[in-house]
């Protein structure tokens, strides 16, 4: 695998919302890059459009214009289908808030996606053991979300979006709900998923810290995106 592959490009993108009797227009041409095993931080004021552009890199919204390319898929050429399932095997989510399930244990909430896609549970344990090992939470796998800590929630939403092995993890504001000593937390855990699974990560972060783990932050402003 080359270190300076592209693995995802936004292409001029635009997107624009219907805001009572006028339009919005949040993405006036934006074009970004990630290189195979790098972080890139995205970077903005409040309502700038950073969770829209997450969307879109995700593949969770379409654009009004433009094109996403991950390596030689144009991935909105394919139909609804085709675009869920290559989502599903391809991109991990990871948002502000966990979203766990809390009537589910920890390792249960990980491997969630596998048993939505008729998995057998015998089948996929070990691999949720493994990644929960990684995040740090093997001890607290047979604990419910509210017996968790708002971190340790937050490391099984990273947990469950690596369960498929995904190309990108894409991170939206993934420390904002988090007191001081978690968002470090989080921030190191992100830091090493990126050397160790040499994993390409983007993330959208209010936070400068995390930023500044990046090795590539585009600044969003006025509908444009502009790397410093």
């Amino acid at each position: 695998m080359k270190k300076n592959e592209v693995i995802l490009e936004g292409t001029d993108l635009h997107r624009s919302f219907q805001t009572g009797a006028e339009r919005l227009h949040v993405l006036k041409g934006v074009s970004l890059r990630a290189y195979r095993g790098e972080i890139v931080a995205v970077i903005g004021a409040s309502g700038v459009g950073k969770s829209t552009l997450l969307h879109i890199l995700g593949a969770l919204d379409r654009p009004d214009k433009g094109k996403v390319s991950l390596k030689t898929t144009d991935i909105f050429s394919l139909d609804e289908r085709e675009l869920a399932h290559f989502r599903n095997r391809t991109i991990g989510f990871v948002f502000q808030f966990h979203h766990l399930l809390p009537e589910f244990t920890a390792l249960e909430n990980v491997i969630m996606p596998r048993l939505i896609a008729g998995e057998e549970i015998k089948s996929i344990r070990k691999k949720g053991e493994e990644i929960l090992g990684e995040v740090g939470l093997m001890e607290r796998k047979d604990h419910r979300p509210g017996e968790l800590s708002g971190g340790e929630q937050q490391r099984v939403a990273v947990a469950r979006a690596l369960i498929n092995d995904p190309q990108i993890l894409v991170a939206d504001e993934p420390s904002g709900n988090l007191d001081k000593e978690n968002k470090e937390n989080l921030h190191q855990l992100f830091t090493e998923l990126n050397e160790k699974r040499n994993q390409t990560i983007i993330l959208a972060t209010h936070n400068q810290e995390l930023a500044q783990r990046a090795q590539r932050i585009y600044r969003l402003k006025d509908g444009k995106a502009e790397v410093i």
